[in-house]
């Protein structure tokens, strides 16, 4: 074979590879769609309260997002393909068990079954996307299209295949992937899996608990303060860790840190978008979850359309910083106008053209802050990263879901109880109408000023100007890096030598 022949092979094999990986995220988001949309119906189906709709998805993200970076450090030490099939074949079955709850127990077991599994397979996916592509421009090409299939999970959420996606996606990953074993081999830091773990679940679960116990009660505020004292004693172990869980190279980077909190800030904003837009339509508007399904497909055509145009046009030139806050803007501006639905406001006149707006938004935001959070990694970390990428996109929707939640039930009864002489003026199911669509129309509210000011810390964390790979390695960051060439001075000293490229705090 020639050598000609050698690279188109490989060429071909790598973007085969991409469309396992967009298989498999494919599937999870589908899944989360197909909940979202199905919500309500479950609801009656399996009779439980509103105030417990929410730990449909709490419970999912409480497992998600507490072994998240548990996984991504697993999928960095087992290699990518052990964890990715490990991942892609668990959250497939759980996911054929959920359709079969019976009950509310059940349900929400399955959900946080799901969830640890997909803690699994969501970060290994990513990183295998960020060491599969590393030229800048294949690299653009290759997160639009992730994030455009990620987006279009919102279209074909209308048709529950997960099965048939996931063993296109296991027997592809299992013929087409090889294995990438550590270099360093590492080992796990279990006192840093503890404390992230608890300090991720206690936040997740104190701001869920809010919404059925108040804020005011110790159940909330004690997980809440204990999630944090928990965070802080994370962050203090892993500078003086030896094999750190999630190593401050990788966060301290400005561009970075950027990129995880507009995730958060993003993604928290969007999972209210989609929560609240789902109850209006089928509540308020009588919509059925098929029609529900047809009505997001304006907002995902514009998150696919932008992050493919960001990632692979307008990234190589002007960089993260002007798109993620832009997009910012542009999604606060479409909630802002969602914020305006009245008990009779119709799809085409109230809906339509803020979806549209805030999902060209959208996709300016989140594709290219994947790429920009898991951009300059060496290797051995590629694992984390993408976890913690994935780790401020799930807690910002279970956190954004939840705050949510509670201001929305909180303006309804407001106004409920603010209103009783309407009750027998226009009769309790009219007044109900009015106080859900203030309800909507506050929820909507805070999401735009969620957006503006992920706006304003996108704008003051993120660097101008393009992304650009540092070369030069940094002892002082990378132990593992410092053990491997210690000795060989002239060799650590020469960037060329080496394929761990780092970008360090500046």
């Amino acid at each position: 074979m020639s050598d000609a022949t050698s690279v188109n092979s490989t060429q071909d094999r790598r973007w085969l590879i991409l469309g396992v990986i967009g298989l498999a995220q494919l599937m999870v988001v589908l899944d989360l769609t197909v909940m979202n949309i199905a919500l309500p119906s479950a609801q009656l189906a399996l009779h439980f309260a509103t105030a417990d709709r929410q730990w449909v998805v709490t419970a999912y993200a409480l497992a998600f997002g507490s072994l998240l970076l548990f996984g991504g450090r697993l999928a960095d030490l087992l290699g990518r393909k052990v964890t990715f099939l490990a991942g892609l074949a668990g959250f497939a079955a759980v996911s054929a068990i959920g359709g079969a709850s019976v009950n509310f127990a059940m349900l929400i077991i399955v959900r946080a079954c799901q969830g640890a599994f997909a803690a699994l397979l969501v970060p290994s996916a990513l990183s295998l996307l960020t060491t599969t592509f590393t030229e800048p421009k294949d690299r653009g090409k290759a997160f639009g299209i992730y994030g455009a299939i990620a987006a279009a999970g919102g279209a074909v959420g209308l048709l529950y295949v997960n099965l048939i996606f996931a063993g296109v996606a296991f027997i592809g990953g299992a013929v087409l992937l090889q294995r990438q074993p550590s270099r360093g081999r590492p080992r796990l830091d279990v006192p840093g899996v503890v404390l992230v773990s608890g300090a991720v679940f206690c936040l997740v679960y104190g701001f869920s608990n809010a919404a059925t116990h108040h804020w005011a009660t110790p159940s909330t505020y004690g997980f809440l303060a204990a999630g944090v004292a928990l965070g802080v004693a994370f962050a203090a172990r892993q500078g003086r860790a030896a094999h750190p869980l999630l190593p401050p190279r990788v966060v301290l980077d400005r561009n970075r840190g950027g990129a995880y909190l507009s995730m958060l800030i993003g993604t928290a904003g969007l999972f209210g978008t989609f929560l609240f837009l789902t109850y209006y339509l089928q509540q308020t508007l009588g919509y059925s979850p098929l029609v529900t399904g047809f009505a997001f497909l304006p907002m995902s055509g514009g998150l696919i359309v932008t992050a493919n145009l960001s990632t692979i046009a307008l990234m190589p030139r002007f960089g993260p910083k002007p798109l993620v806050a832009s997009g910012m803007l542009a999604a606060a501006g479409g909630t802002a106008w969602l914020a305006q639905l009245g008990p009779h406001t119709g799809y085409t006149t109230g809906v339509l053209g803020p979806l549209i707006l805030a999902g060209v938004g959208l996709g300016m935001v989140i594709a290219p802050a994947i790429n920009t959070g898991t951009f300059g990694v060496p290797p051995q970390d590629a694992g984390v990263a993408a976890a913690t990428v994935t780790v401020g996109q799930m807690l910002g929707g279970s956190v954004g879901t939840s705050l949510l939640n509670t201001i929305f039930a909180s303006a309804v009864a407001s106004y409920t109880t603010a209103h009783p002489a309407l009750a027998r003026l226009i009769g309790r199911q009219a007044l109900t109408g009015l106080a859900l669509a203030h309800g909507y129309d506050t929820a909507f509210w805070w999401i735009a000023g969620i957006f503006s000011a992920g706006a304003v810390i996108a704008g003051t964390l993120l660097r101008p100007g393009p992304l650009v790979q540092q070369r030069t390695p940094s002892p002082a960051d990378d132990r593992v890096l410092t053990a491997q060439t210690d000795a060989s001075p002239t060799h650590r000293g020469n960037p060329a030598q080496t394929d761990t490229q780092i970008t360090g705090p500046r």
